[in-house]
């Protein structure tokens, strides 16, 4: 059971757990583990420096490899941190908060240009010229933080402030978009508030804009920087009232301010919000959903314990999820295998238990797009449709190409670990479902080891081995068992 426990653990606060992986967190308790995977500013973030070695998946660009300023390069990067890094806990929220704040490059690529475009999504900033920071780079610093301090950042995020137009909010034209959303989907949710809260958050944060700025550098002369920027002349000073308490003493109006000091309006707004009952209640069952089970609802008892512990902790998501994963419903075996793998999941799951030398990351981006999730282009404000939407026949399809893809591309590397497996075609079926784990194989073992078993007579021979071994991690890999985590 605590081997079984340590592979839930890994599929749900990692990407899945390499045979490398296994070895490393099998050795401790699962408390020691939980907290390795939750502490990880403990662990140096050193995986884009292995990106090009031997040893490590490949990548494939049209020229130098860019993922500051070429979108697919930058996608290639993410998935290259999934696979690698030694922070998985940490990649895991981020694209849990890239969903949760779902922002689409093709808008802010089409204001600012695909360079900056991709800048202003997945720059790194230490890498950048201009230190622009991109907003993975935002959520994977902030990934277990603070949840008002989260906001705020969201709301100068200058890739949001496109996404949403508030760029374009001013006291002559309030822009509603932030401020909607930022109620119903960043914070209390829908039923939480009224229109005439809407418009006030509008005014709320009229003057919160988007300043950009040439500044040259040497390769560059026409380089734009872009920043947050409150421009008081643009802000509406009158006193703006809710339908939801603001201050702690019950009052419900943010009051006149002078322009120079608007900006604290917002900061209000959000402090409210991020610390309002219902924000709780609501983050707790998003993360509720991708940590532990999103096939059954779970009871008001469980949301209020995590609830709980948000409101306790001052919104600290890190006391959060820890919680969340010490649970004993998370440590319950029927919640195992109970939540829908993303495709970026899948993808990334599949490589580490499957194996990824000799593979590109490129490889996987069409694939991706057909499975239905392209990183950095949700669909719309509310990210992606999750659960049983994930497959559809031509979304299920294209996981088994895949699965058939990779599968071929690795026999060589499956049929040396698999060499002590080669006595019979049980042992090399038993061998496989250990290494890539399906949630159940009742009803799968005897057409496995019937596939293996089929042809010639068996030897164990290399060349039988290359074909048997990559012809179950297919089989596996696209199964319906599979598509759980």
């Amino acid at each position: 059971m605590a081997d079984a426990l340590i592979e839930h653990l890994l599929r749900r606060a990692g990407f899945g757990g390499s045979p490398a992986d296994f070895g490393v967190y099998s050795t401790m308790s699962y408390a020691a583990a939980v907290d390795r995977l939750v502490n990880y500013e403990r662990v140096p973030d050193d995986v884009d420096a292995n990106i090009g070695q031997p040893g490590y998946v490949g990548t494939t660009s049209n020229g130098p490899f860019l993922p500051n300023t070429v979108i697919n390069d930058a996608r290639q990067r993410w998935l290259f941190r999934m696979l690698h890094t030694n922070r998985p806990l940490q990649e895991r929220m981020t694209l849990f908060w890239h969903n949760y704040f779902a922002t689409g490059y093709s808008k802010v690529s089409g204001a600012v240009g695909p360079d900056d475009g991709t800048r202003l999504m997945a720059a790194k900033q230490t890498d950048d010229p201009l230190r622009q920071k991109g907003q993975m780079e935002l959520f994977r610093e902030k990934a277990l933080g603070n949840m008002r301090d989260l906001l705020i950042s969201v709301a100068q995020d200058p890739a949001m402030l496109i996404w949403l137009d508030g760029n374009t909010n001013t006291k002559r034209n309030p822009q509603e978009n932030f401020g909607r959303e930022l109620m119903e989907l960043f914070s209390r949710g829908v039923g939480f508030y009224t229109e005439n809260d809407v418009y006030a958050a509008a005014r709320v944060f009229t003057g919160w804009n988007l300043q950009i700025t040439r500044t040259p550098t040497p390769t560059n002369p026409n380089a734009l920087s872009y920043q947050f920027i409150y421009r008081p002349e643009n802000h509406e000073t009158a006193a703006k009232t809710f339908s939801f308490p603001i201050y702690s003493d019950g009052g419900s109006t943010i009051p006149s301010r002078a322009a120079s000091d608007g900006l604290q309006d917002g900061i209000d707004l959000i402090s409210a919000l991020a610390a309002h009952p219902e924000t709780a209640r609501r983050l707790a069952g998003k993360l509720y959903g991708f940590f532990v089970n999103e096939t059954a609802s779970p009871s008001s008892a469980t949301i209020d314990q995590i609830a709980g512990v948000y409101r306790q902790s001052g919104g600290n998501i890190k006391a959060v999820v820890q919680s969340i994963l010490l649970s004993a419903e998370f440590a319950d075996s029927s919640s195992f295998f109970m939540r829908y793998s993303w495709p970026v999941e899948f993808v990334v799951r599949s490589m580490k238990e499957t194996g990824w030398t000799g593979f590109s990351l490129g490889t996987t981006l069409s694939p991706l797009v057909n499975m239905g999730q392209q990183l950095f282009e949700p669909p719309d404000v509310a990210g992606w449709d999750l659960g049983q939407s994930w497959f559809s026949t031509g979304m299920m399809l294209a996981r088994m190409n895949f699965a058939s893809t990779l599968a071929a591309n690795q026999k060589f590397r499956l049929a040396t670990a698999a060499a002590s497996a080669k006595q019979s075609p049980q042992e090399l079926v038993s061998f496989m479902v250990d290494r890539i784990t399906p949630a159940s194989i009742k009803s799968m073992y005897g057409d496995l080891v019937a596939y293996a078993s089929s042809g010639a007579t068996w030897t164990g021979s290399d060349a039988q081995m290359q074909t048997k071994a990559s012809g179950l991690a297919h089989l596996i890999l696209g199964s319906a068992e599979y598509q759980f985590i």
